[in-house]
């Protein structure tokens, strides 16, 4: 038996985890190495895959560990590493976009060929089942003859609106449309050839941090030979719509490719009576086949098979299929095919009004921040608003971010950006150096207990370890109220309400804020660690997210199951009170204590989106969750990972733990008014208007 080929994932962020269940699927292949700037999310993707963990892609070329390196990293770095993956001699298959420019991609394309190795475009979608049977079935003239086409991408990006804000796409305005366009382009590009475009149109819209604007929908008009195409991009609150329709003369076919559904509905030579009877029956019968193949496809797969991952495992299987058996490159993941689709990027771009692709010009610093205040997470929601409020009540702000910039260009004078790694004993204490209150919002989303005791717990207690070092006066953590059991609606909860002895059956995020606590106390009691929490409740108001997983699950913008019946009120909080209950906590006499950042009872989870459609005019779809049936599908699920799948660290479910989603308990919040002074908005009015009237929820 021939050696499998040898993969390298650089790069361990979201889409590396796809990356890695298709090759895993893919016969042929193994994953030997996961190189990472982050030792923590190399190891984290590596061990389960029994591969090497780097840093550094010097040493995964000059190890020899690899013959292929897949390059999942930020765009902007894509043409260095591809260059250097290839003049060591690895094949290279890039994410889209394969580079910023076709120029860059030109370099990539002319590297691959002086060193003799394959570079591959990561277009994923175009692996995927349905398109291969749209694709066929033009080919073989059964939609007659094409004369237009339609390409859309409707899928709400929330960090335009929420943030965070220090992501590559958001840079520029143009990085919107690398990033997404190469979906719609490498559909048109295979299915037609060479594009030329004739109209660009960017609209919707909306202020970054500073005034700096940028579009949230591109309108594109193309040609390929007779057909007229239209690509269609908006990323504001809207209902998923990933599509691609082809109007031909004997058919129009539409394949939803996030759904990997292809409908095609034809004329019949039925009579004028049933002509249209007979349409929609075969329209009829055509979903529920789609319907029914795909629900099988994730039955018996166990939800490993969605259509977003068949994409990955289209992709793979072409890609190493015709190397594992020295055929030519699949052209549709060719590195000429990645060329023609970044040119059309590229024309796309030049066809733009210049005035769309400007961005703010920064503020002029005048003088050096010296920052007495330290905010951990600081481009994220709560981080931000606190920022901008210490800035305004007089105090200059160092933030602590994994990069260099942050959410704040019109604040130079008053707040600088510094990056150092939380895991970092040295470098937290250095960057605390001359700081007197350190707010500590900082949350790792890890999916293991384990985990979570080294990124979450063990953060915390390193951030409380610096402070000390630092001579930080006062250290003001943010935990959550979802700690609390609050599945009786006859037990008020207050500060004096404390944390179940045994979470071994909550939810990861709940069980690891209560030990960060548990463990933070522990040091203010022993030591004099100088601690206050805070415990936010469900936070909303400007530049926080209309899809609230506080609230409800969500199935995209327009329809949610919230937690339970839906009509007990809800511990909401606007963003500002919240901000204004953590700055108050800055000098009072409250060491050791906890504050349950609650406001006043005013909406229920049916009041909140009945609010939305009186103020805003937009009806979304509520459907009461069966906290019994969410438990019971918890359980089998908990049953297959532990006894079938043989997993290890499966947390096993509870009745109330789904029951507290639902905040079944009422809060009370005497105790921060009365401490603290603190007075959450009190008028439901007003309230209304800064949740819901001026937040921006839907982007337009």
């Amino acid at each position: 038996m021939s050696q499998p080929i040898r993969v390298g994932l650089i790069g361990a962020g979201y889409i590396a985890d796809w990356h890695a269940d298709a090759l895993k699927a893919t016969p042929g292949v193994k994953i030997t190495a996961v190189c990472d700037t982050s030792e923590s999310a190399a190891r984290a993707l590596a061990e389960p895959l029994g591969a090497r963990v780097l840093t550094r892609v010097d040493d995964l070329i000059s190890e020899n560990i690899c013959d292929c390196a897949h390059i999942l990293t930020p765009p902007n770095i894509h043409k260095d590493i591809a260059l250097k993956c290839l003049a060591g001699g690895l094949h290279v298959l890039v994410e889209k976009p394969v580079a910023e420019s076709a120029e860059q991609t030109a370099e990539i394309l002319d590297a691959a060929a002086a060193a003799n190795r394959r570079f591959h475009a990561g277009h994923n979608f175009l692996g995927l089942p349905g398109y291969e049977r749209m694709k066929s079935a033009m080919r073989a003239g059964e939609y007659g003859r094409i004369s237009s086409a339609e390409l859309t991408w409707a899928l709400p990006l929330a960090p335009l609106r929420s943030g965070p804000f220090n992501l590559w796409l958001l840079r520029e305005p143009k990085n919107l449309l690398l990033e997404l366009g190469p979906h719609l382009v490498a559909f048109a590009q295979d299915l037609f050839g060479d594009l030329e475009i004739l109209h660009a149109h960017a609209g919707n819209p909306v202020m970054l941090p500073g005034e700096d604007p940028r579009p949230q929908s591109f309108r594109i008009l193309a040609r390929a030979g007779a057909v007229e195409i239209t690509f269609a991009l908006s990323m504001v609150e809207t209902i998923d719509d990933r599509s691609v329709t082809l109007r031909g003369s004997s058919a129009r076919a539409r394949l939803d490719f996030a759904q990997d559904v292809l409908v095609v509905e034809r004329e019949n030579a039925a009579d004028l009576v049933a002509n249209p009877l007979r349409k929609q029956m075969e329209m009829t019968g055509q979903r529920r086949r789609e319907g029914l193949r795909n629900a099988w496809t994730q039955l018996r797969s166990l939800n490993t098979r969605n259509p977003y991952g068949l994409s990955f495992r289209g992709m793979t299987a072409a890609v190493y299929g015709a190397l594992t058996e020295g055929k030519p490159q699949d052209p549709r993941f060719s590195g000429e095919s990645g060329l023609a689709v970044m040119r059309c990027i590229d024309d796309m771009i030049a066809k733009l009004p210049p005035e769309t692709l400007k961005t703010a010009t920064p503020a002029v610093q005048t003088r050096i921040p010296k920052p007495t205040a330290m905010v951990i997470g600081g481009t994220g929601f709560i981080g931000r608003a606190l920022t901008r409020r210490l800035v305004a009540d007089g105090r200059d702000v160092r933030v602590l971010s994994r990069g260099r910039t942050g959410p704040f260009p019109d604040l130079p004078d008053n707040v600088e950006t510094i990056s150092a790694s939380l895991h970092d004993l040295d470098a937290v204490t250095e960057a605390m150096q001359g700081i007197d209150v350190v707010f500590n919002l900082a949350k790792s989303m890890d999916t293991t207990w384990a985990d979570c005791l080294k990124n979450d717990v063990g953060v915390a207690l390193r951030v409380a370890m610096a402070s000390e070092q630092a001579g930080v006066k006062r250290l003001i953590y943010t935990g959550t109220i979802a700690s609390y059991d609050m599945s009786d609606p006859e037990t008020p909860i207050s500060e004096e309400t404390g944390f179940a002895e045994d979470m071994t059956d909550r939810n990861l995020y709940a069980r690891s804020k209560a030990e960060c606590e548990r463990k933070l106390l522990d040091l203010h009691c022993d030591r004099g660690l100088p601690l206050v929490i805070a415990r936010p409740g469900i936070v909303v108001g400007h530049g926080g997210p209309l899809q609230h997983w506080g609230i409800g699950r969500w199935h995209g913008a327009g329809a949610v199951r919230i937690w339970g019946h839906g009509r007990n009120i809800l511990p909401f909080v606007l963003i500002d009170d919240v901000v204004d209950g953590l700055v108050r906590m800055i000098d009072a006499p409250v060491e050791g204590q906890s504050f349950n950042l609650v406001g006043e009872p005013m909406l229920s989870a049916r009041g909140y989106f009945n609010a939305i459609h009186e103020t805003l005019g937009a009806r979304i779809r509520v459907v009461p969750g069966n906290l019994h049936a969410f438990y019971a599908a918890d359980a089998v699920k908990y049953g297959l990972k532990k006894y079938a799948l043989r997993r290890h660290g499966v947390i096993r479910p509870s009745l109330a733990d789904w029951k507290s989603r639902a905040h079944f308990s009422p809060f009370v919040n005497a105790h921060p008014k009365e401490v603290l002074g603190w007075t959450p908005e009190p008028d439901r009015a007003r309230f209304i208007e800064k949740a819901i009237t001026h937040a921006n929820l839907f982007g337009f």
